[in-house]
């Protein structure tokens, strides 16, 4: 299978293949395996502590509403990479403990695969029209749409973003902001 010039997916020459999976699969450029990894070692190293970030001598209620607002600035500034493991604890959390939702995504990725490893061939010409990268992923999600319906994606993506909310606005509201940040916020007249 011969990848066409102007295909997001085809390797150049320049471009290592590397090994694993992510060598083997075909990935959208500027989508790879190194870039996830990369993205994802960058997010672990500016973790700050979990003891600290947990500790529950360092909760305490805001004074008033200048402080609350400086708090969470500052702890979403601060604490962003540890945000970020909670959002995708909780992402995972939902997928295992609805294991519909994993049948659904891999319905989507197969659905993509199937039909990009068919542009490959020829190309996917649709009302006259040929399809292009973006169309190619809005026809797997089309195909796709009735297995996430029967998982209810709609109502998993409404709860991870409700508790994501809840669990990282509460800490940054209450957690108190480390010695050298502590600063009065003054408001000026308007």
């Amino acid at each position: 299978m011969e990848a066409k010039p102007s295909d997001s997916f085809s390797v150049d020459a320049g471009e290592p293949t590397g090994g694993g999976l992510a060598g083997k699969l075909w990935f959208p450029r500027g989508l790879s395996g190194s870039v996830a990894k990369e993205w994802f070692e960058r997010r672990r190293l500016a973790i700050r502590p979990w003891a600290g970030f947990v500790d529950q001598r360092k909760f305490s209620k805001p004074r008033n509403f200048g402080e609350l607002c400086q708090r969470v600035v500052r702890n979403l500034d601060t604490y962003q990479s540890n945000y970020t493991f909670i959002f995708l604890g909780l992402i995972l959390y939902c997928i295992i403990s609805s294991p519909l939702l994993l049948v659904a995504l891999a319905v989507f990725v197969g659905a993509f695969y199937i039909i990009h490893l068919k542009s490959l061939e020829s190309k996917l010409v649709v009302f006259g029209r040929e399809l292009t990268g973006a169309h190619q992923m809005g026809l797997a999600g089309a195909v796709s749409l009735p297995v996430f319906w029967l998982a209810g994606a709609g109502t998993a993506v409404f709860w991870v973003l409700g508790a994501t909310l809840a669990v990282i606005g509460s800490h940054a509201a209450f957690h108190e902001l480390e010695g050298a940040n502590i600063e009065e916020l003054t408001m000026e007249p308007v």
